[in-house]
C-alpha cells in the first residue's frame, strides 16, 4: 500500500476537525438562536443544554453514516484509488465553501454542501474512468452516479422555504394576537395549554428527527406510529398538567420550553447532521482500512455498500470537537448575528441595500394591507391592533421575547418532525431560519422603516442557498479534476493552496472580530478621534480623486476616468454607510455628551455631501468620454487646472487643520475659500460667453458647469467640515451647542 493514501486519511482527519469547526460555527444557529434571541437564560445555560443534546445526538448517529459511504455514487465501480480522490476532492470543496459563508456571515446547509460536493467529485473521477475506458461512454454516467438524492435536495429547497415562511406566519400572528406584548396574564390563564403543545412537537420532534437511528423499530415508536393522534393528545394532556403544576410556584414555563426546544434541535443536528462533517472521514478511512486489509489498492470498492458501524471512539472525539467549538467559536455568534438582525424587534437594527424586488414586495403588501383593514370592521381592527403595540415588559434588551422564540421552536420542531415521518428531506437550515423570518414578519418586527432592508437580506440568504449547491458541485468537480489527473504533484499544490486559504480565511476574521469589539467599547473620545482621522483619509482622498479625474477628462483617458468613478463611488458608499449606522453611536454618544452626539451628526452629514459632490463629478466625466464626445477647449483646459489648483491648496490646508486640530489659518481657509467662488463665478460667465457666441461644444459645456458647480459644493461643504470640528472643540468643555454655519 503506497504511503500516499497514509498521507491522505490525515489530510482528511485534519479536515475533518476542520470541518467540524466550521460546520458548527455555521449551524450552531438552527438551534442556538431562539435562546440567544429571546435571552430565555445565561449564554452559560444554553449552551450547557445545547451539549447535552449535542452528545446524545453524536451516540446514535452511527447509522447516518452511509450517506457518505454510498449516498450519492455506486462505490462498487470505484477502484480504492478512485474513492479516496474523490473523498479527498469532496473535503477540499467542503471546507472552502462553508467557511466562504461564514465568513460572509450567510447561514447555509451542510446537507446541501455535502450533497453536492459528493456528486460533483463523483461525477469528476466518473469522466476519469469513462475517459480511459473505450467500452463506457458519457451515458454510462448514470450507472456511477445518484442523481436523485440531489433531486430530493433541490426540490427541498423550494419546499423549506415556501412552507417555513408562511407557517412561521400564521403561527405567529395567531400566538401574538393570543398573547400580544402584554402576555403575562394570559399566560397565566392558558400558557400550561399553550405550552404544552409547544413541548408535545418538540417532544415528538426529538424521538423522530433526533433519536430515529437510535429508536428505529422499538415497540413505542411503532405504536406512535400507528396511533399518532391519540398519542399527541395524550403527551399533550400531560405536558400540560406538569406545566401547569410547575407554573403554580412562579417558574416563567416559557424558559423550559425554549431550552427544551434548544436541546431538541441540538439533539437533531448532531444525529443527523454530524455526517455532514465527518461522514466522509470516516468514509475514507473505512476504505483505507478495507483496501490494507486486502493489500490491493486497485480493488473496487463494493464493501462500502455495506452498513458498516461507525467507531464510537470516532464519534465522541468528534462531540469533544463540536462541543469545543460550540463554547468557544466567535464566528458562530457572527453567523447569528445575521438572523438575529433580520429577525429584531429593533427599527435601527436591519441596515443594508434595497432591490427593486424587496421594494416591489413591500408595496405590494402594503396595497393588501390597505384592502384588508378597508373591509375589517373598525372595532375588530382596532382590537387587533393592540394586541401588537409592542411593549417590553422583560426589560431584558432582548431581540425579541420569549413568546416569538417559542413559537419559532415549536414551528420548527413540527415541520422538520413532520417531514422526516413523511421522509419528505427538508432542511434544518431552511426550516429554522425561515420560519424566524416569518414569525418576526407577523410580529411586525418589519416596520416600513426597515422592511426593504430586511426583505432584501432575507433574499441574499436565500439565494445564497441555492448558490450553495452549485457553488459546492462547481468547485468539487473542479478540484476533483485537478486531484485524479493531476496525481502526486497536483496532491501537493491543492493542500497548499487550500491550507493557506482557511488560514487567510480565519485571521482575516480575527482582525474583523477585534475592530467590532474596539467599537463597540468605544468611549466619546474614541469615536471623535476616530471619525476625525477618517474625515482627514477622506480628504485626502477625495483631493487626489478631484485632481485626477479632471486631468484624465482633459486628456480624455477613458481608464483612468471609469477607475476614478469606481473609488469615488467607494468613497460615497462608505461615508453614506456611517450616516444611515448613526444610531448605536449616537446612543453611545449620548450617555456622555450630547453635544458630542450633535457634533457627530454635523460631520457625517458635511463628510457624505463632499464625497457626493465628488461623485457628481467623476461620474458625468466618465460618460462624457465613454460616449466619446468631444473634449474640453483650450480656455476650459486652462480655466479647469487653475481652479484645481486652487481647490487641492485648500483641501491640503484643511486637512493639516483636521489632523493637527490647530484652527489657527481658519480665516485664511475662508478668504481662499472666497477667492476660489468669485474664480468659479467669474469662469461661468466666460462659459456662458462662450455659449451663447457658438464658441464651445453644448455637451462639453454642459459638463464643465457641472464640474463648477459640484467643485464649489464639495469646498463648500469641507469648509463646513472644518468648521464643524473647531467650534466643537471650542465648546465641548462648555456642554453648549452652537449655531454656526454660513
Amino acid at each position: 500500500m503506497s504511503e500516499i493514501y497514509t498521507v491522505i486519511v490525515v489530510i482528511l482527519g485534519i479536515l475533518a476537525v476542520s470541518g467540524l469547526f466550521v460546520g458548527v460555527t455555521n449551524d450552531a444557529v438552527n438551534f442556538l438562536n431562539s435562546a440567544i434571541g429571546s435571552k430565555a437564560a445565561s449564554m452559560r445555560t444554553i449552551l450547557l443544554v445545547a451539549s447535552v443534546g449535542i452528545i446524545i445526538g453524536v451516540v446514535t448517529s452511527s447509522g447516518m453514516m452511509e450517506v457518505a459511504r454510498s449516498g450519492m455514487f455506486n462505490p462498487g465501480l470505484f477502484t480504492f484509488h478512485e474513492v479516496m480522490i474523490l473523498y479527498l476532492g469532496v473535503m477540499f470543496a467542503n471546507i472552502i465553501l462553508l467557511d466562504l459563508y461564514n465568513s460572509l456571515g450567510l447561514p447555509t446547509s451542510t446537507t446541501v454542501s455535502l450533497i453536492f460536493c459528493l456528486l460533483g467529485s463523483a461525477i469528476a473521477v466518473s469522466i476519469f474512468k469513462i475517459s480511459g475506458d473505450e467500452s463506457l461512454s458519457i451515458a454510462s454516467l448514470g450507472s456511477f452516479i445518484n442523481t436523485s438524492r440531489a433531486m430530493g435536495i433541490v426540490s427541498a429547497i423550494l419546499l423549506s422555504v415556501v412552507i417555513a415562511f408562511t407557517c412561521g406566519t400564521i403561527s405567529m400572528y395567531i400566538s401574538r394576537t393570543i398573547f400580544s406584548f402584554r402576555y403575562a396574564t394570559m399566560l397565566r390563564r392558558l400558557g400550561a395549554f399553550w405550552c404544552g403543545a409547544s413541548l408535545t412537537a418538540i417532544i415528538y420532534f426529538a424521538l423522530f428527527k433526533g433519536l430515529k437511528t437510535l429508536l428505529a423499530g422499538h415497540p413505542m415508536i411503532l405504536w406512535i406510529n400507528d396511533n399518532l393522534l391519540l398519542a399527541l393528545f395524550g403527551c399533550w394532556v400531560v405536558c400540560s398538567l406538569v406545566l401547569w403544576f410547575v407554573q403554580l410556584f412562579k417558574v416563567n414555563i416559557l424558559r423550559i420550553t425554549i431550552l427544551s426546544g434548544t436541546f431538541a434541535l441540538a439533539l437533531a443536528f448532531a444525529g443527523n447532521d454530524l455526517v455532514n462533517f465527518i461522514g466522509v472521514p470516516v468514509a475514507a478511512f473505512d476504505s483505507y482500512r478495507i483496501a490494507t486489509a486486502a493489500g490491493d489498492q486497485t480493488m473496487l470498492m463494493g464493501a462500502l455498500n455495506e452498513n458498516i458501524p461507525a467507531n464510537m471512539l470516532i464519534l465522541l472525539l468528534a462531540g469533544g470537537i463540536m462541543l469545543v467549538t460550540l463554547w468557544t467559536s466567535k464566528k458562530a455568534m457572527h453567523v447569528s448575528q445575521t438572523e438575529l438582525k433580520l429577525a429584531s424587534q429593533d427599527e435601527d437594527a436591519s441596515q443594508g441595500s434595497s432591490s427593486v424586488f424587496s421594494r416591489t414586495i413591500v408595496r405590494a403588501a402594503m396595497q393588501i394591507s390597505n384592502a384588508a383593514q378597508y373591509i375589517t370592521p373598525a372595532w375588530l381592527r382596532a382590537r387587533i391592533e393592540r394586541r401588537f403595540e409592542f411593549e417590553d415588559i422583560e426589560h431584558s434588551g432582548a431581540p425579541f421575547d420569549m413568546i416569538r422564540a417559542t413559537v419559532n421552536l415549536t414551528t420548527s420542531a413540527l415541520l422538520i418532525a413532520l417531514a422526516t415521518s413523511l421522509k419528505l428531506p427538508l432542511s434544518t437550515t431552511y426550516v429554522c431560519f425561515m420560519v424566524a423570518m416569518g414569525s418576526s414578519l407577523a410580529d411586525r418586527a418589519w416596520g416600513r422603516e426597515s422592511a426593504v432592508y430586511r426583505i432584501s437580506g432575507v433574499i441574499t440568504v436565500v439565494m445564497g442557498w441555492f448558490v450553495t449547491a452549485l457553488g459546492g458541485f462547481i468547485i468539487a468537480f473542479i478540484v476533483g479534476l485537478i486531484l485524479i489527473y493531476g496525481g502526486t504533484i497536483a496532491f501537493i499544490i491543492v493542500t497548499v493552496l487550500c491550507t493557506y486559504m482557511l488560514i487567510r480565511s480565519n485571521f482575516s476574521k480575527k482582525k474583523e472580530e477585534q475592530a467590532e469589539e474596539q467599537a463597540q467599547s468605544e468611549t466619546t473620545d474614541d469615536v471623535i478621534r476616530s471619525l476625525r482621522e477618517e474625515v482627514a483619509h477622506t480628504m485626502i482622498r477625495a483631493t487626489k480623486i478631484y485632481d485626477r479625474t479632471l486631468l484624465a477628462t482633459m486628456r480624455e483617458n477613458r481608464g483612468e476616468l471609469l477607475a476614478m468613478v469606481k473609488e469615488a463611488n467607494t468613497l460615497f458608499y462608505q461615508s453614506r454607510d456611517r450616516k444611515y449606522t448613526l444610531m448605536p453611536t449616537l446612543k453611545r454618544l449620548q450617555n456622555v455628551d450630547i453635544y458630542a452626539a450633535h457634533y457627530y451628526v454635523q460631520v457625517v452629514d458635511f463628510l457624505n455631501e463632499v464625497t457626493k459632490a465628488l461623485l457628481h463629478i467623476a461620474r458625468p466625466a466618465f460618460d462624457h468620454i465613454d460616449n466619446c464626445h468631444e473634449g474640453f477647449s483650450t480656455e476650459e483646459t486652462r480655466d479647469l487646472m487653475a481652479i484645481n489648483d486652487e481647490v487641492e491648496m485648500i483641501n491640503r490646508r484643511i486637512t493639516t487643520m483636521l489632523v493637527k486640530g490647530d484652527f489657527s489659518e481658519i480665516e485664511t481657509v475662508l478668504v481662499m475659500r472666497d477667492g476660489l467662488f468669485e474664480r468659479i463665478a467669474e469662469v461661468m460667465l466666460s462659459e456662458l460667453s462662450r455659449i451663447d457666441s457658438s464658441k464651445t461644444n453644448t455637451r462639453a459645456s454642459m459638463l464643465y458647469l457641472t464640474i463648477l458647480s459640484e467643485t464649489k459644493n464639495m469646498v463648500l461643504q469641507s469648509r463646513n467640515l472644518l468648521k464643524s470640528q473647531q467650534y466643537f472643540l471650542q465648546h465641548h468643555n462648555e456642554q453648549q451647542p452652537t449655531t454656526w454655519i454660513k
